[in-house]
Parts: C-alpha cells; sequence; structure tokens
C-alpha cells in the first residue's frame, strides 16, 4: 500500500509539473470516449422522444394561436380600407379610429344546417361570450352573417346570402346606397331597385353603411361583377360576389361592440397566449 501511495504522489507530481504523462492521458481519454458516449445514450434518445411526442401538440396549439390571430390582424386590415376611404373625404381621424376599434370574439363553426334552402351556420359560443341576436358574424375576408339565435354556449347565424336576409350598403368610391339581398345561391348577392342612372360600375366595392343599426359601417360585404340595364325599366339588376368565403370560414369573428385601441390589443394578447 505504501508502494502503491508513493507511486500514486509520484505520477500526480510528475503530471503536474511536466508533460511527460501528456501522451499517456490522450490515450486514455480517446479510448473512454466510446464509454462515455454510451453511457449518455439513453438520455440522449430520452431527449430525443420526448421532443417528437410533445412537438406536435405544441405545434398544434401554436397554429391554432396563429389563426386567431390571423384573423384579428386581418380584420383590422379590412375596416384600415374603410378607414383610408373616409379619410381620402377629408374626415376628422378620430372619426375614422371609431370604425377600427370594434370588440371582436373569435368563434370556431361547429355546424351547417341540413336544409340547402337555408344558409344558417352554428357557432360554439353563445350568450356567456357576448353574442346575442344580432350580431355580426365576420371573416377574415368580409361581412358572413348575423345572429339569429344564441344559447348559453352556441348560437346560429343566418349568411347575408340567405334568400331572406338583405343588407344596406354603400359603394366604397363614392358612398352610393343601395340594399344587398340575399339569393339563396352561396356565391351572389344582388342590388335590387337601383335606378338605372346610378354611379354603380362593375368592380365597385361595397361596404357596409350602418344604416339601420344592424351592422357596423365600413365591413367590406361584396364586389360588383355584373351590371344588367334594361332601358324600359327604371331600375337595374346588380350582382354582387360576397367578399366573406361562405362556404370554406372555419373560424370567424363576432362582432360584440365597440373599444378603445387597448382593448383590441388585449384580444391580440390573448390570442398570442393561447386558443380561446
Amino acid at each position: 500500500m505504501l508502494l502503491l501511495g508513493a507511486l500514486a504522489i509520484a505520477l500526480i507530481v510528475v503530471g503536474r509539473y511536466t508533460n511527460w504523462l501528456a501522451p499517456v492521458r490522450d490515450f486514455a481519454t480517446g479510448l473512454a470516449a466510446p464509454f462515455h458516449w454510451i453511457a449518455e445514450a439513453p438520455g440522449r434518445v430520452a431527449d430525443w422522444a420526448e421532443g417528437a411526442v410533445v412537438s406536435r401538440a405544441e405545434l398544434e396549439e401554436e397554429n391554432d394561436r396563429l389563426k386567431h390571430q390571423l384573423l384579428l390582424l386581418q380584420h383590422r386590415a379590412q375596416l384600415l380600407a374603410a378607414v383610408k376611404a373616409e379619410n381620402t373625404k377629408l374626415k376628422e381621424l378620430m372619426n375614422a379610429r371609431e370604425l377600427v376599434d370594434d370588440r371582436v370574439v373569435v368563434t370556431e363553426v361547429i355546424g351547417v344546417s341540413p336544409d340547402p334552402q337555408e344558409h344558417v351556420l352554428v357557432l360554439d359560443k353563445g350568450r356567456e361570450d357576448g353574442l346575442v341576436p344580432g350580431t355580426p358574424i365576420l371573416d377574415a375576408h368580409g361581412l358572413l352573417g348575423q345572429v339569429i339565435e344564441a344559447s348559453a354556449g352556441s348560437s346560429r347565424v343566418l349568411l347575408i346570402t340567405d334568400s331572406s336576409h338583405a343588407l344596406p350598403v354603400q359603394v366604397q368610391r363614392n358612398n352610393v346606397r343601395a340594399v344587398a339581398e340575399g339569393t339563396g345561391n352561396l356565391y351572389l348577392l344582388q342590388l335590387r331597385h337601383v335606378s338605372n342612372t346610378s354611379d354603380v360600375r362593375e368592380g365597385d366595392v361595397l361596404l357596409s353603411s350602418g344604416l339601420g343599426g344592424r351592422f357596423p359601417a365600413g365591413y367590406p360585404v361584396g364586389q360588383v361583377i355584373a351590371i344588367h340595364r334594361d332601358p324600359g325599366q327604371p331600375f337595374a339588376d346588380i350582382d354582387i360576389r360576397p367578399r366573406a368565403q361562405m362556404s370554406r370560414s372555419r373560424f370567424v369573428l363576432a362582432v360584440t361592440g365597440k373599444a378603445g385601441d387597448d382593448a383590441l390589443e388585449d384580444e391580440l394578447n390573448g390570442a398570442d397566449g393561447g386558443a380561446p
């Protein structure tokens, strides 16, 4: 033991103060490397497995958050277009800001009416979330419809394309007012009783006018795609393509009231922090 102890002390001193044992250390380090790799392999496998399992759930959650946030941002972009049009007519900035500060709730379409003659959706939000009959509903592109029935946790929405629906609108270019009526076709609205002499052109964008107090002013409704004028008739028939994706929107927005910039930012922060 004394001999081994003395040998150990001698090796320590030689290794500390000289480089004589450097080749031996290098050889021993290289020899031990595979054993370190094998010893750490279970930990690496566990980390990989945990990442592979958790990442899918995290990606789905992040995808939902981004979808909700995109809807909110596109909602603001829609209204900014209306604000720009109003600003060109020299309206005051505060009046324009009111057009983009609506309080909205993100909701999901969970059902569609089986009756082909009835354009009705079912949403997963209801009175507990602020949705009541008359609440406007829109998607990322334009007005979709309005709530006609609301229970505690769900609601039914009548689309603007339903044959029983009518919506006051105005031409964005010149503020000509009209009424857009549903035709029973998911891809077509019509303006009826518009004078043959009215300044309405193909390509004109129609916005909600706010008349009647049901829909807020400034939301995109549709675009003129055809005008039928008969010289023998006092009125023209005008075909409108809805801006909203009537048959494809899964997540939509319910406009539950007015709010300031801070409230809208809270909505964005809520969408960023988790799916509602």
